[in-house]
């Protein structure tokens, strides 16, 4: 498949992973893109897509139409220019998109909406105005992991995403218009996604919220000694017989109500 030219769903995945010098070797021809007819994974998902989009439509009990349809090249306007966006999308339904993939038994929903929220905003992005759809409101992501399961999770479109995705594949492509070799680039500066709904929900950093952080330092000194705690509770009660009302001693007393709970009673 030919990949210059444009930048597409999977392009602004590697962009954002800081993949930077890879993905320039190929936009500027200087290599040919990977030939992925030998990956096992990547193909087992474009076997497993068919099956994947028709467990979703009995899952949710809709009808996908579009399956695969290529979008139109649109172009993102810049300072520096305007960069060619295209897209291919698995299928949709009513307001949404949907997206399926096949990953391993190990992987999580977190860690694959994370890995693809680029690609995913990338086609929300390419069908926010288009003739061809109902006002696109998100992206069902669908997936099977390994053999067994699957889920799916519903990604709302972010504007404050895109827009800061869009400025660094802006960026890339200026080295590719300039032919000027680029760095890969350091992920700590990584485009945060906690603002992106999932399922309704959004994520929160804490961690410069004092009372969140005491908190979790507490939780983290005593978990141990709570763990142990229950354990000696459920030691403890486990030694009454049946037909025992109270076990005392010096220290402690174990009592039993006349619904038959167990109580633990400390001397006063």
């Amino acid at each position: 498949m030919i990949r210059t030219g444009f930048i597409g769903g999977s392009d602004c995945v590697k962009i954002m992973q800081g993949k930077w010098l890879e993905l320039w070797e190929v936009k500027t021809g200087k290599r040919e893109s990977d030939d992925l007819s030998n990956n096992i994974a990547v193909q087992l998902g474009t076997f497993t897509e068919d099956f994947n989009l028709s467990w979703f439509e009995k899952q949710h009990d809709v009808t996908l139409k579009n399956h695969q349809l290529e979008l139109e090249e649109e172009l993102y306007h810049t300072d520096a220019g305007v960069v060619p966006i295209k897209g291919t999308l698995d299928a949709t339904f009513g307001k949404c998109i949907v997206e399926a993939k096949h990953t391993n038994a190990f992987n999580t929903m977190d860690g694959l909406l994370e890995y693809y929220m680029p690609q995913i905003q990338c086609y929300l992005w390419l069908t926010r105005s288009s003739l061809k759809f109902e006002a696109i409101e998100g992206c069902y992501l669908s997936a099977i992991f390994g053999n067994s399961k699957w889920e799916s999770a519903f990604v709302a479109a972010n504007k404050e995403y895109q827009r800061s995705m869009w400025k660094m594949v802006a960026d890339f492509w200026g080295y590719v218009n300039r032919n000027e070799q680029p760095n890969d680039y350091d992920q700590s500066t990584a485009v945060s996604q906690d603002k992106i709904e999932v399922d309704g929900m959004v994520k929160r950093d804490a961690s410069k919220e004092n009372g969140f952080v005491s908190a979790a330092y507490d939780y983290l000194k005593f978990k141990d000694e709570a763990k142990l705690f229950e354990s000696s509770k459920k030691d403890l009660k486990s030694m009454v017989k049946q037909n025992e009302r109270e076990v005392y001693s010096d220290i402690i007393s174990i009592r039993r109500s006349k619904n038959g709970s167990l109580r633990i009673v400390e001397p006063k």
